[in-house]
């Protein structure tokens, strides 16, 4: 069974930051590209950013400059750092097993900027 479990995220004022994980079981984890989603409040599904097997990276143009995606292949972890959050980064993160953020996803972790 394909299992991912998001965690990390938080209450964060803007500015600031946090690194969300996701830790995955049930496939060759090493062999899948995977990506970051995100649903804002009233808003419809956003991709984040996706790496590749090899460590390709790629980022939506709103996060580009202030996510860092990266993975852990000896952990079966994805991560995503992120600085300089704004408000409109608000938002249930997920993590796909994918590049483009298709299911299967976690059940994500929710991200809120505010003062």
């Amino acid at each position: 069974e394909v299992q991912l479990v998001e965690s990390g995220g938080g209450l964060v004022q803007p500015g600031g930051s946090l690194r969300l994980s996701c830790t995955v079981a049930g496939f060759t984890y090493g062999s899948y590209p995977m990506s970051w989603v995100r649903q804002g409040p009233g808003k419809g599904l956003e991709w984040v950013s996706g790496i590749s097997v090899s460590g390709d990276t790629a980022y939506a143009a709103s996060v580009k400059g202030r996510f860092t995606i990266s993975r852990d292949n000896t952990k079966n972890t994805l991560y995503l750092q992120m600085n300089s959050l704004k408000t409109e980064d608000t938002a249930m993160y997920y993590c796909a097993k994918s590049y483009t953020g298709v299911p299967p996803r976690g059940q994500g972790t929710q991200v809120t900027v505010s003062s």
